[in-house]
């Protein structure tokens, strides 16, 4: 039976004791997505709320679309780790954490089903209308961790929540040939490409030299936005998606 919880929508209490006191003053204003990358939705959950692995989120999806909330609101669930966007660092006390069941990318990735799709649709909806969260603050864990993370990955349907008014995302510049830089290349083109992920919200360098964290963060960026094909490299539609996308922030677009 369902209980109230903290979002309108329909979901049911399922308490974590993963979760402390957010940062004094740091405001609610990202919501990161996650996928649960276990086996079955069964250990995701134990683990969640098992007060030895020190991880929770506050919101957990199941495939049948079913949502529990294991964490509150109000506290601060440990669901991004070591992570970064925009400057702030502590992303756990500035968030919502939502962990959306799917095996992930070691046990056998997946399409996310419909049903579950739709659940999260309706409980991000609610969560960014209650806490005004912007567009471009609805975050994956790779975009916050490129070094360690791939979730929600290359087959979430970002397009679909942000038909939903949910999210920031643009049709991604169609595949073409050629590669304009990659790993090893240095100069002021890298070092221009580093700037706009770094405007964007990424973690990055901008030393123009293509290293392994400007691969990384280049991968993570795909991984959201490009997902026909994430390989790390800047090709033409990777820039202009890019390009495409920052003319969409508000500072930019002024």
């Amino acid at each position: 039976m369902s209980v109230a919880t903290d979002t309108g929508v329909k979901a049911r209490i399922h308490p974590s004791p993963n979760h402390g006191q957010r940062a004094q003053g740091a405001p609610i204003d990202m919501v990161v997505v996650h996928y649960t990358g276990m086996e079955t939705a069964e250990e995701a959950l134990q683990r969640l709320c098992d007060p030895r692995a020190e991880v929770s989120a506050h919101y957990f999806v199941n495939e049948d679309g079913s949502i529990l909330q294991c964490v509150p609101e109000s506290r601060r669930a440990w669901h991004s780790g070591r992570s970064f966007w925009k400057g702030e660092s502590d992303i756990n006390s500035r968030s919502i954490g939502v962990e959306i069941v799917n095996p992930g990318h070691e046990f056998g990735y997946r399409a996310f089903p419909d049903a579950q799709i739709e659940a999260v649709i309706s409980l991000l909806r609610d969560v960014c209308q209650r806490h005004g969260i912007h567009p471009w603050m609805v975050l994956a864990h790779s975009d916050i961790a490129p070094d360690r993370k791939e979730d929600p990955g290359e087959l979430f349907p970002w397009d679909r929540l942000a038909e939903a008014g949910i999210g920031l995302w643009v049709p991604p510049f169609p595949l073409g040939a050629g590669v304009l830089m990659q790993e090893g290349d240095v100069g002021q083109p890298v070092e221009a490409v580093q700037s706009m992920l770094a405007l964007y919200g990424y973690e990055i360098d901008i030393n123009g030299k293509f290293d392994e964290r400007t691969r990384q963060v280049v991968t993570a960026f795909q991984r959201h936005f490009r997902q026909e094909k994430v390989d790390g490299v800047v090709d033409e539609s990777t820039i202009e998606t890019l390009n495409t996308l920052l003319r969409k922030l508000p500072t930019l677009a002024t």
